[in-house]
């Protein structure tokens, strides 16, 4: 698309409203940055982006006589669609995108585009690492860490792309059409945001608006909201299930990730081969089976990856044993569903550290999961209250609060035993605490390898 001479307002200073304003001057688009924050550091943003000082930066509020100026807004996902604001820009006609919208104009290639509320993550990478066995030029970008912009003008007609895209990402796309498209799973998340789970699903399911018959939707068989949308898709739809065995599609069975086509079986992998623990992740290998094969891999090479991939960085992800108690970051567990697969991988007695940013989550299936798996429910964030009598509602009684994630681990390492774990698994998110699940996971490795033992 040509966006020379357009006026772009791009809303949001951090990564992704940065990584815009890079594309759109290498477009030759006019950006003008805005922050509703009026007391931003501005000399630590262009500490991190010196070549912003070009282009003007607006704080605090919007004129009424700059809004009749712009062309387009691309906002950063971290910014809702509702506010005033938007509202506001929205009711003069104009264009409202996010970066994944940017990206998908300004680039070139093909694309598997995945989304969900749990296993994003590990599928993308697992994905981007099977076109990577396949293809010469594959590029790993989304909610994954790695703007999708920042990424989008060294793409050719040639490149292949695995992209991982939240819900909020999903609310500002329009002409976003993967050539493959997977929705994992849907169960409560971000109600804070979008206010309704009917809204939630509805932006989840989006990712699928374009595509065209002759494209290909991996679905959630286990998931009913993702069956009944299966069955009305224009795309062609491939299931997946762990519990239910196809005649069409992936599923598990004794252990084995088989494939069925019109009834006719073929066993793929023994998840005993895989690097990646619990039914969750073999539901994610499943996924990410089916995209890249949906997209041209050859089955001995998607197996073969599969096979090798290792756990991406907090999740469920091994850190170190302190004297014979293992310790276990699962950062990216933010929010209770995701939090209920870290306890199931977990096969010795757990000392769990949760709590958090309150995302208007309900903890009653996360702590009903537990399955005397738990030895003491450690709490900490603003969520550590409303955790605990939710805990106690359901009969679990051995629940300690502390003021601090370092508090936390001390009271773990303190009083767990050899043979024991130690998980940190939130079920909520990190602000608040943490700028971002990542920075929390990565001082609760830190710390916990400064531990004696």
């Amino acid at each position: 698309m040509n966006l020379k001479d357009q006026r772009v307002l791009v809303v949001g200073t951090g990564i992704s409203g940065i990584a815009a304003c890079e594309l759109l001057l290498a477009k030759e688009a006019h950006p003008i940055l805005f922050d509703g924050n009026e007391n931003l550091d501005v000399s630590k943003l262009y500490e991190k982006a010196p070549q912003l000082k070009e282009i003007p930066l607006v704080l605090g509020t919007l004129t009424q006589e700059l809004m009749e100026e712009l062309d387009l807004v691309v906002l950063s996902p971290g910014v809702p669609t509702d506010i005033p604001m938007v509202l506001e820009l929205k009711a003069k006609n104009l264009p409202v995108w996010g970066e994944i919208e940017l990206a998908y104009q300004c680039g070139h290639g093909r694309i598997i585009g995945i989304t969900g509320t749990n296993g994003k993550t590990t599928t993308t990478a697992l994905t981007g690492e099977i076109l990577k066995s396949y293809y010469k030029d594959v590029r790993v970008v989304g909610n994954i860490g790695i703007p999708y912009t920042k990424e989008a003008l060294t793409m050719t007609d040639d490149t292949v792309i695995a992209a991982e895209i939240s819900s909020f990402q999903l609310e500002t796309v329009k002409d976003f059409a993967p050539e493959v498209t997977g929705i994992l799973n849907i169960t409560p998340d971000h109600l804070n945001r979008h206010h309704t789970m009917e809204a939630y699903i509805e932006a989840k399911e989006s990712i699928t608006a374009n595509q065209t018959k002759d494209q290909t939707c991996v679905l959630n068989y286990e998931d009913s909201v993702l069956r009944e949308f299966g069955m009305n898709l224009k795309a062609n739809v491939v299931f997946f299930s762990s519990k239910t065995k196809l005649e069409n599609g992936y599923f598990l069975e004794d252990g084995v990730i088989k494939k069925a086509t019109d009834g006719e079986v073929q066993s793929l992998v023994d998840v005993e081969e895989l690097q990646l623990l619990g039914n969750h992740n073999y539901e994610n290998v499943m996924a990410a089976m089916a995209m890249t094969e949906a997209f041209g891999v050859p089955m001995d090479h998607i197996i073969d990856t599969a096979k090798r991939f290792t756990a991406v960085e907090h999740r469920i992800e091994y850190v170190c044993d302190r004297n014979g108690v293992k310790y276990y970051n699962d950062s990216k567990g933010t929010n209770p569903d995701a939090a209920i697969q870290g306890i199931r991988a977990m096969n010795r007695k757990t000392y769990l550290i949760g709590g958090g940013y309150d995302k208007q989550s309900e903890y009653d299936e996360w702590i009903e999961a537990f399955d005397g798996k738990v030895r003491k429910l450690v709490l900490i964030g603003q969520t550590r209250e409303k955790i605990a009598q939710c805990a106690k509602k359901h009969g679990f009684m051995d629940v300690v609060l502390k003021d601090s994630l370092e508090e936390a681990i001390d009271y773990c390492y303190e009083h767990a035993k050899e043979g024991e774990a130690v998980l940190l698994s939130p079920a909520c998110a990190s602000w608040g605490m943490f700028p971002n699940y990542e920075e929390r996971g990565r001082i609760f490795k830190e710390y916990v390898r400064n531990l004696k033992g």
